[in-house]
């Protein structure tokens, strides 16, 4: 495919791509440094050839196994591989509620029919399925048709907002009144629908400290992740704290030292490990909720302003300006 809000540019193999030892070993090291959930996403996974030995490998050394999808290579092998593999969840990205708009995001004809068929496919199967939807100003309006759509289907649905990185335009991206109405549309599916009818949650660039809504991601937030609990692992083995960072935060590559080597260096994600109250930025520096929040999100930070630390997208913030 050729998103348009595709953060690694996808569509073509990168050079030097680890090889399938190499995956394997990897593996093998993240499960030694006390990693417990490994997920595969891309790009598109599936387009390895060698993608169910490296999924086989996760779940034979008792590592949970996630896949995030397009869709587009599901097929009745690709379903017998999973029912063998039993993953955590396979996410399937549906960024429209039609193919019109779907295709035309995703770029590629008929990947909507096919991200409907694959969602059926997993469902008949008794494969924990999710629908991913990236929202920016072509699609956001669509939200409660997809809602409509998946409605008693018994998936999870997550919902984040695609940030100006790798394709993806910056006139873009959601205004922050977008943003907000959004915020308030899954507040509103949590209030209205059991998780049961719709499980829906705000991805980790949907927050922050809310006077109004209650919380819309999975978890209250207490600062950006990256480095302390995740890791992310690109196709050519370089290493960052998160793989929605941008790549000027790798900080080494596999093939060059061990991920405990990696994880263990003191400098390794210091913008969250070492976060002090000082490094806020903007309008975050002097927020109530700085020292807590720690600037919401790194990735929508850098892409917005350059700086960490500073996430202009935060529906404290936007409140205490509408409320004003």
């Amino acid at each position: 495919m050729n998103c348009m809000h595709c953060g690694s540019s996808a569509g073509f193999s990168r050079k030097n791509e680890l090889s399938t030892d190499e995956c394997i070993s990897l593996c093998d090291e993240l499960k030694e440094a006390g990693a417990t959930l490994i997920t595969m996403m891309g790009g598109e996974p599936f387009m390895r050839k060698d993608w169910h030995i490296i999924a086989t490998h996760i779940r034979d050394i008792g590592m949970e196994l996630t896949i995030i999808t397009n869709g587009l290579l599901i097929n009745e092998k690709t379903i017998s591989q999973l029912k063998e593999l039993n993953p955590y969840t396979v996410g399937i990205s549906i960024d429209g509620s039609n193919a019109e708009t779907h295709d035309s995001i995703r770029r590629v004809k008929g990947s909507f029919e096919k991200c409907k068929k694959g969602l059926e496919m997993l469902r008949n199967e008794k494969i924990d399925a999710s629908v991913i939807t990236t929202v920016h100003k072509q699609n956001f309006k669509e939200l409660p048709e997809i809602r409509d759509f998946l409605l008693g289907k018994g998936v999870a649905w997550q919902i984040q907002m695609a940030t100006p990185i790798g394709r993806f335009p910056k006139n873009q991206i959601l205004s922050k009144e977008d943003f907000y109405s959004v915020a308030l549309f899954i507040a509103s599916i949590k209030k209205t629908y059991s998780p049961k009818e719709l499980a829906v949650l705000g991805a980790h660039n949907f927050g922050y400290h809310s006077k109004v809504l209650p919380n819309v991601m999975l978890f209250p937030w207490t600062g950006c992740l990256a480095g302390i609990s995740t890791l992310g692992i690109k196709s050519d083995g370089g290493v960052k704290g998160c793989m929605s960072l941008p790549d000027k935060f790798v900080q080494g590559n596999i093939r060059e030292k061990s991920i405990k080597e990696i994880w263990n260096d003191p400098d390794f994600a210091s913008y969250t490990r070492n976060f002090k109250k000082e490094d806020l930025k903007g309008e975050c520096k002097n927020c109530k909720h700085g020292k807590n929040c720690k600037g919401g999100c790194i990735t929508v930070s850098e892409t917005l302003t350059g700086q960490s630390h500073r996430d202009p997208y935060c529906l404290y913030l936007i409140e205490k300006d509408i409320m004003k």
